[in-house]
C-alpha cells in the first residue's frame, strides 16, 4: 500500500507525458486525476494506521549508494509527520487536478500540463517520505524542476521565461546551502539517515568545525546551512523574490505551489530536523528573526499590490513567516498545525481567484474589476470563506491556528510577537481590500466585458466547495489532536528539549487574547475606508512607492549582484575567453592564424634576390647573437637555433 501510494503520481505523470498523444486531453486528465484520487485515499488509510493507530512504518527498498563508510538506501519512512504531509499534499493535489480539467480544458497542451502537475506531486511525496537526507535532496531537486516546468508552461511568453529562470536561480542558492548542510551532517555524524542523526545529535553538543581559519559550533553551522535551503524553497526574506513572479504560470500551478508542495517543503525540513535544531540555540534565534522579518515584509508589500494573484502570493510568504517563527521558538507542532489549516484556505483563495480570472478573460488587475458579487455569487461566497479563514475570523480554521501561534509567541518572544501583531492588521487590510475591490466596489470594467462574465462551471466549483469545507472544519477537528495539551499524536516525530507549555498561553490576559480580533476588525475598517472613500486615498507617495516596489529589494539585487555579474561575464567570459583565447587558440582559431601566417609568408616568395639575401643575413645575425648570449649547457644548440630563429621571423612577417 505504501509503495503504491508513492508511485501512483509518478505513474500518472508518465502516462500523461509519454502517452498523451494517444490519450488526448480528456484521457490524460482522467488518468492523472484518478491516480491522485487513489493516492489521496491511500494517504487517509496510512494516516489512520500510522498517526491514529500509532504504527509507524519503515519500508526498505534496495541499496543505492555504497562508498566507503557511507551507505544510503532507497527507503520509505512513514511516521506521523510524513502521513500528515501526505494527506495535505495528495488531497489538495487531487482537487487541483480536478479543477484543471475545466480551467485548462481549452489548452492544446493539456496532457503536458497534467503530466507536470503529477510530476510535481510525486517529487513532493518523494521528499516527505524519504528516510535520509539524500533522498530528501532528490525530491527537493525534483520539486524545483517541476516548478520550473510549470511556471514556464506558456513558454512563448517572455515574462514566463524570465520568471521560471528567476525561480530556478534563486532556488539554486538555497539548494547549495542544503547540499553543504547534508555534507556537514555526514562529516559530523558519519550518516545521513534520520534515525542515526537523531540518535547521535545529543553527543555532538560540543563538536566544532574549522571554518575560515576559526572554530564554529558544528550543529549550529549545519542547522544554518540547512535553513538556507529552507529559505530558498519557502521564499523567506533574501531569497523570496521568485515567489510573486511565479504567478506567470497557470492558476492551478500557483495553488499547488503555495498550498501543498514547494513552499511547504522548507517548513517540513525544519520540523523534520527538529531534534538537530534543538541543540543549536543560536540557529533557532536566526530562524526566528528571519521568519518575523519575512512576515512583516510580505504583509506590508501585499497592502499595495494591484494584481489579484500577487496579493495572495505575498500572503503565502507572510503566513510562511509565521510558521518559521514558530519553528524558531521550538513550537514545531503548532507550526505544522498552521501548515495544515493554511493549505486548505490558501488553495481555496487561489482557485477562487482562478475562477474570477477565468470569468474575466484573464484579467488580473483588481482596479479593473468590481461589482462581481452579483455576477459571480458562488465564487464570491467561497472567496469570502477563504478570506475570513485567513484573517482568523472566529470558529474558522485560521482562527484556531493563528490565534494559538500569536499566544505562544507572546509568551516566548515579545519582539517577534509585536511584529506578528502588526502583520495581523496588514493581513486583514489586504485580504478585505482584495474582497472589496474584486466583488463589492463599483464596476470598473468595460460594458462589453461585463456582459461576458459568467459563473464558473460545476467542474471548477466542486473542488472549491470541498476546500471551503476544509477551511471551515479542519482547524476545529485537528486542534485537540495535533496541539492539545498532552496529546500523543506526534509521538517521536518531533523533539523539543525545553517543552513549550501551552498552559502559559492559556493564562494570558483577556486583553492580549482579544488583541488579534481587534486588529483584524481595524484592518477591515481601514480597507473599507480606503476602497470606498476618495478622501482616504491620499497616501504619501514615498511610502506607497517603497511598498509597491517591494522595499526595493529587486533594485538592490540588480545593482549589487546582477549588473556586476553581467558586466563581468561580458568583459571576461565573452570578450576575453570566448571571443579572445578560444577564438585564437581553439581549433578554428589555430586554423585561421596559420592560414594568415601562410599568406604573409607567401608574399615573401616574390623572386627578388635582394629580399632573399636580406632575410638570410638577418637570420644569420640572429643565430650568432643567440649562440653568443645563451649558455651551451642549457639546451642543445641546434634546437635553440632552429626554434628561436624561426619564431621572430614568423612574428615579424605576420
Amino acid at each position: 500500500m505504501y509503495l503504491v501510494l508513492v508511485l501512483l503520481p509518478l505513474w500518472g505523470a508518465l502516462s500523461a507525458g509519454l502517452g498523451g498523444r494517444w490519450l488526448g486531453g480528456r484521457g490524460a486528465v482522467v488518468v492523472t486525476t484518478g491516480c491522485l484520487g487513489l493516492s489521496a485515499a491511500l494517504s487517509l488509510l496510512a494516516f489512520y494506521e500510522v498517526a491514529l493507530a500509532q504504527s509507524p512504518c519503515d519500508y526498505a527498498l534496495l541499496p543505492w549508494i555504497q562508498v566507503g563508510l557511507l551507505e544510503v538506501q532507497w527507503s520509505l519512512f512513514f511516521d506521523t509527520l510524513t502521513v500528515t504531509m501526505l494527506v495535505v499534499i495528495t488531497s489538495i493535489s487531487f482537487l487541483v487536478h480536478a479543477y484543471s480539467w475545466s480551467y485548462m480544458g481549452e489548452d492544446p497542451h493539456l496532457p503536458r500540463f497534467m503530466s507536470y502537475l503529477s510530476l510535481f506531486t510525486f517529487a513532493m511525496v518523494l521528499l516527505v517520505t524519504g528516510e535520509n537526507l539524500v533522498q530528501l535532496f532528490l525530491g527537493w531537486e525534483g520539486v524545483g524542476l517541476a516548478s520550473y516546468l510549470l511556471i514556464n508552461f506558456w513558454f512563448t511568453r517572455p515574462s514566463a521565461n524570465r520568471s521560471s529562470i528567476k525561480a530556478m536561480v534563486m532556488n539554486r542558492i538555497g539548494d547549495v546551502g542544503l547540499a553543504l548542510g547534508i555534507l556537514t551532517a555526514y562529516h559530523l555524524t558519519g550518516a545521513v539517515d534520520y534515525p542515526t542523526l537523531v540518535a547521535v545529535a545529543p553527543h555532538l553538543q560540543e563538536a566544532t568545525l574549522s571554518w575560515w581559519g576559526g572554530e564554529v559550533h558544528g550543529l549550529t553551522l549545519m542547522a544554518l546551512l540547512l535553513f538556507l535551503g529552507a529559505v530558498g524553497k519557502s521564499a523567506q526574506l533574501g531569497l523570496h523574490t521568485w515567489l510573486p513572479d511565479a504567478m506567470e504560470g497557470p492558476t492551478p500551478v500557483s495553488a499547488l505551489i503555495h498550498a501543498a508542495t514547494m513552499v511547504t517543503a522548507g517548513v517540513f525540513l525544519l520540523v523534520r530536523l527538529s531534534p538537530l535544531l534543538e541543540y543549536a540555540p543560536s540557529a533557532l534565534s536566526v530562524i526566528t528573526l528571519v521568519g518575523a522579518c519575512t512576515s512583516v515584509f510580505a504583509a506590508t508589500t501585499a497592502t499595495v499590490q494591484q494584481d489579484l494573484k500577487r496579493v495572495i502570493a505575498y500572503s503565502t510568504a507572510s503566513q510562511l513567516g509565521y510558521m518559521v517563527v514558530l519553528c524558531g521558538l521550538s513550537h514545531y507542532a503548532i507550526a505544522m498545525y498552521h501548515l495544515v489549516t493554511h493549505a486548505y484556505f490558501k488553495a481555496l483563495l487561489f482557485l477562487g481567484a482562478g475562477s474570477v480570472i477565468h470569468a474575466l478573460s484573464d484579467e488580473q488587475d483588481m482596479r479593473r474589476m468590481g461589482g462581481l458579487a452579483r455576477l459571480l455569487p458562488i465564487t464570491y461566497g467561497l472567496m469570502l470563506v477563504g478570506t475570513l479563514a485567513i484573517v482568523g475570523a472566529p470558529f474558522l480554521s485560521g482562527f484556531y491556528s493563528k490565534d494559538l501561534m500569536l499566544e505562544v509567541t507572546a509568551t516566548s518572544h515579545w519582539a517577534a510577537a509585536w511584529m506578528l501583531y502588526g502583520v495581523v492588521f496588514c493581513t486583514a487590510y489586504y485580504s478585505f481590500r482584495l474582497l472589496f475591490l474584486t466583488f463589492l466596489a463599483p464596476p470598473a470594467m468595460e460594458r462589453v466585458r461585463c456582459g461576458r462574465v459568467h459563473e464558473a462551471p460545476l467542474a471548477m466549483l466542486w473542488p472549491l466547495l470541498l476546500l471551503a469545507c476544509g477551511s471551515l472544519w479542519v482547524g476545529y477537528v485537528a486542534r485537540d489532536m495535533m496541539v492539545g495539551v498532552g496529546t500523543p499524536f506526534w509521538s517521536h516525530s518531533l523533539l523539543t528539549l525545553d517543552t513549550p507549555h501551552l498552559m502559559e498561553a492559556e493564562c494570558l490576559s483577556q486583553t492580549v487574547r482579544l488583541l488579534p480580533l481587534w486588529l483584524t476588525l481595524a484592518g477591515g475598517c481601514v480597507a473599507l475606508l480606503v476602497v470606498f472613500s476618495a478622501r482616504a486615498r491620499g497616501v504619501r507617495r514615498g511610502l506607497y512607492l517603497f511598498l509597491n516596489q517591494r522595499w526595493f529589494v529587486d533594485r538592490v539585487y540588480n545593482a549589487l549582484v546582477a549588473l556586476p555579474l553581467v558586466r563581468t561575464g561580458l568583459s571576461v567570459t565573452l570578450r576575453a575567453l570566448d571571443r579572445g583565447a578560444l577564438e585564437h587558440l581553439g581549433p578554428t582559431g589555430i586554423a585561421t592564424t596559420l592560414s594568415r601566417v601562410a599568406r604573409r609568408l607567401r608574399a615573401l616568395q616574390g623572386g627578388a634576390l635582394a629580399q632573399y639575401a636580406l632575410v638570410m643575413i638577418l637570420g644569420m645575425v640572429w643565430c650568432v647573437a643567440l649562440m653568443t648570449l645563451m649558455p651551451q649547457s642549457v639546451l642543445d644548440g641546434r634546437l635553440v637555433v632552429v626554434s628561436l630563429a624561426v619564431l621572430p621571423l614568423v612574428l615579424f612577417f605576420s
